[in-house]
C-alpha cells in the first residue's frame, strides 16, 4: 500500500527532517537514507517502522534543517604548509621575482587552516523516536485511507462472484435434469431399441451424474467468498489470507467450468474468472 509521513522536530540541540514514503510489496523492505550521525540508530529506526508497518517497501529519509551547534577548533596542516613554502620560494627564484613568503600568504592557502568541528554532539534517540513517530502516523493514516477505499472495491468484487455463484446455483439443478435425460436419449438412440437393463442403466446415469455435480464445489466456493468477506471487514493483516483464499476460489471455479457442460453455467463461470482476476490485482495492494 501507498503511503507518506513527514514530520520534523528538535533533535539534540538541532532540528530534524523525516521524511517516509511507502509502496506495495510482498515482504517489508526498508531503506534507509540517513545522515551519518544517526547511522547507530539504524536497528531502532527498523524496529519503529516493523511496529506500525508489516509489508511494503520503506525509503526513509532523515537529514537536518538545522544543524546542531557544535565547539569546533582551527586544525593547522604544518606538512601542507611546509610543501607550500619551499614550492613558492622554488617559484620565486626560478623567475626572479620579488617579495617574501609570510605568515599572511601561508595562511591564506587553502587547507592550510580548517575548521573542524568536535565530536561532542550528543545524540538523543527518544527525541528521534519522536520525529519518527510523527512521521509513521502520516504513512499510516494515509494507508488507512487507501486500505477504506480497498475494502469498497474488494467488497464490490465479491458480492458480484456471489451474485454469480447464486445464478450458477439456481440453474444447477435443472441442468443436472437435462443431462440425465441427455444420457438417456443418447443411449437409446445407440441402442437402436434393442432390449436394455433398465436397474443397470440408471445406475450409469446416476454415475455419470454424480460425476457431472458441481454440489460440493458451489459449498467451497460460498464458504471461500464468507472467508474472504470476514478477512476483508476485519482489522488485521489479510493480505496473504486473502492471497491464499484467491487460489483456492480460482481452483473451484476452474472445477465448476469443466464439469458444468453447460452454456449457461460456463458463461457464468467466465465472469466469475473475470471477477476474481480484479480481485487478484487489488489484494497486491493489501497489506
Amino acid at each position: 500500500m501507498t503511503g507518506f509521513g513527514v514530520a520534523d522536530g528538535p533533535v539534540s540541540g538541532g532540528r530534524l527532517k523525516v521524511e517516509i514514503r511507502t509502496v506495495n510489496h510482498r515482504y517489508f523492505n526498508p531503506q534507509l537514507k540517513m545522515v551519518s550521525e544517526f547511522l547507530k540508530f539504524e536497528p531502532d529506526v527498523k524496529r519503529w517502522l516493523r511496529s506500525k508497518i508489516e509489508r511494503g517497501n520503506v525509503s526513509v529519509g532523515v537529514r537536518w534543517i538545522e544543524k546542531p551547534v557544535r565547539s569546533s577548533t582551527v586544525k593547522a596542516d604544518v606538512d601542507r604548509a611546509r610543501q607550500i613554502v619551499r614550492s613558492a620560494k622554488e617559484l620565486k627564484d626560478a623567475l626572479e621575482l620579488q617579495g617574501e613568503v609570510d605568515l599572511s600568504f601561508v595562511a591564506r592557502q587553502q587547507d592550510v587552516l580548517s575548521v573542524v568541528d568536535s565530536d561532542d554532539l550528543k545524540l538523543d534517540s527518544t527525541e528521534l523516536g519522536r520525529v519518527f513517530d510523527a512521521a509513521i502516523s502520516g504513512v499510516v493514516e494515509m494507508r488507512s485511507r487507501e486500505g477504506q477505499a480497498l475494502e469498497e472495491a474488494l467488497t464490490r468484487v465479491l458480492v458480484a462472484i456471489r451474485q454469480r455463484l447464486e445464478s450458477v446455483m439456481a440453474r444447477a439443478p435443472e441442468r443436472l435434469g437435462l443431462e440425465r435425460a441427455r444420457l438417456k436419449k443418447s443411449v437409446a438412440q445407440l441402442l437402436e431399441g434393442a432390449a436394455v437393463d433398465g436397474n443397470r442403466l440408471e445406475q450409469e446415469i446416476a454415475f455419470i451424474a454424480d460425476k457431472l455435480d458441481i454440489t460440493e464445489e458451489m459449498v467451497r466456493l460460498g464458504a471461500h467468498l464468507e472467508a474472504c468477506k470476514s478477512a476483508v471487514e476485519g482489522n488485521g493483516v489479510c493480505g496473504r489470507r486473502l492471497g491464499f483464499l484467491a487460489q483456492e476460489m480460482l481452483r473451484e471455479i476452474n472445477t465448476i467450468g469443466s464439469k458444468a457442460n453447460d452454456t449457461e453455467i460456463v458463461g457464468l463461470v467466465i465472469e466469475m474468472k473475470e471477477d476474481l482476476e480484479k480481485f487478484r490485482e487489488q489484494i497486491e495492494n493489501v497489506e
